[in-house]
């Protein structure tokens, strides 16, 4: 469940409609849902060896200072923490997209998803900035609704329409086409099954981890599998593939086409909510890797400064929510904004497996540790791991040169920020 509670957020309800588009075809639409879900078993197991090789908080972030060096640790996790409050905002676009049609239905479109997303994430900022305890029951409360609503979206396959009586343009593509097809669908598909590094953090603490591990991720991802699938046959059945391509608020269309234009709009609003629990979620938990990083002195220790009463981190959520805001102001496209977040997490992701490489040659010297957890098939599931993120990074460079160029600035930047906020923190006092 803890597999299951990672990675299953908000993805779901939008990025069906980018993976159809670029799918063009049902065939490599219900593939690349299905390959993506081996590749994150791969890497779900490889950073499971990760965390139980290395045990300690924070994992994500100080497996690349423990197994490369402290300046590339910072560049990379510089990256991962502008990409996560990229792929919040992503996830506030959602929510925007889908009450936006009959909240500001003669507003342009990206003015109205600005303004939404925006009122929304400086309320919640005010709500976590009240206390640790009001944001947690505000989670509480939207994490029900949104498991609610998958259950509901599951259950309208049941009342699909006949797809005979659908007509759908469906176009033949060549090998090479399909085969280019596939691998861009990994972006958005990706970015679906994305969190399961997070079971790194759990490497030292399970009991019986060679036995416990591996078991708890493939039945975790078996059930977001099985989830996914289902959900996106839903979406298939009842709107059509030309219908799903078209679609940007999936869950009130498939309401719409069930149950009228009421349903439509109370689904829309459920939907917003339960977009700003992973929002909410998100303002909770970035925040603590500014924490890690400043341990490590690499960020100033204003970062680690926590109110008292409230038990907030009030400067490092403000900043979370700053880079939040300007990656709303730069750009209120969803696709757009994810080719950039990809960018940044294929990078953090490939670099992190790759440490496993690391851990295995320095254990070779240093001796085994006892009681760890061994990913079966080694090196292959994490080289088949690695190299996919790396052709995902590639398609990247080849579809958006512009989301590559800049991600590729920002992670460079890192270096010199880096030096200096060293030498900023390590400066005497006096």
């Amino acid at each position: 469940m803890v597999v299951v509670g990672l990675v299953i957020g908000m993805g779901i309800f939008r990025t069906p409609v980018e993976v159809a588009q670029k799918a063009q075809t049902p065939v490599i639409f219900f593939a690349a849902w299905i390959g993506g879900a081996v590749v994150s078993l791969f890497g779900a197991l490889t950073f499971a060896e990760i965390g139980s090789r290395y045990p300690v908080a924070g994992g994500f972030y100080k497996i690349f200072s423990h197994c490369y060096h402290p300046a590339f640790a910072f560049m990379v996790n510089w990256m991962t923490v502008i990409s996560n409050a990229a792929s919040t905002a992503i996830v506030a676009i959602v929510g925007a997209e889908y009450i936006n049609p009959f909240l500001f239905p003669n507003l342009d479109h990206d003015v109205a998803i600005r303004i939404t997303t925006i009122s929304a994430i400086s309320l919640l900022f005010i709500i976590n900035l009240l206390g640790i305890k009001m944001s947690a029951r505000t989670l509480n409360v939207l994490m029900m609704i949104k498991m609610g609503l998958i259950v509901l979206l599951i259950l309208a396959v049941f009342a699909a329409p006949d797809p005979a009586t659908r007509t759908t343009t469906v176009p033949t593509l060549s090998s090479s086409d399909s085969l280019k097809a596939f691998w861009l669908c990994f972006v958005p598909v990706f970015f679906t099954y994305g969190g399961y590094q997070q079971t790194m953090n759990f490497g030292g603490d399970v009991p019986n981890a060679s036995r416990t591990l591996p078991r708890g991720i493939f039945f975790g991802i078996a059930i977001i599998l099985t989830l996914y699938l289902l959900a996106n046959l839903s979406y298939y059945l009842v709107l059509g593939f030309n219908g799903l391509q078209q679609s940007s608020a999936l869950a009130s269309d498939v309401a719409g086409a069930l149950l009228g234009d009421y349903a439509s709009r109370t689904v829309a609003v459920i939907m917003f909510f339960a977009v700003m629990a992973y929002v909410n979620a998100s303002i909770m938990s970035n925040p603590r890797v500014y924490y890690a990083m400043a341990e490590d002195k690499v960020l100033p220790a204003i970062f680690k400064r926590i109110n008292e009463r409230t038990q907030v981190q009030e400067f490092a959520v403000t900043v979370f929510v700053a880079f939040m805001i300007i990656t709303l102001f730069l750009s209120s496209s969803f696709s757009k904004v994810l080719d950039y977040v990809m960018f940044f997490d294929s990078i953090a992701l490939a670099s992190a497996a790759a440490a496993i490489f690391v851990l295995r040659h320095r254990a070779k010297r240093n001796g085994e540790p006892s009681g760890i957890y061994k990913i079966p098939l080694y090196p292959w599931l994490p080289l088949v791991y690695i190299v996919t993120y790396c052709f995902v990074n590639t398609s990247l460079l080849v579809s958006n040169r512009e989301a590559a160029l800049m991600g590729f600035l920002l992670f460079v930047s890192g270096l010199p920020l880096y030096w200096l906020l060293k030498k900023l923190v390590d400066r005497p006092v006096g």
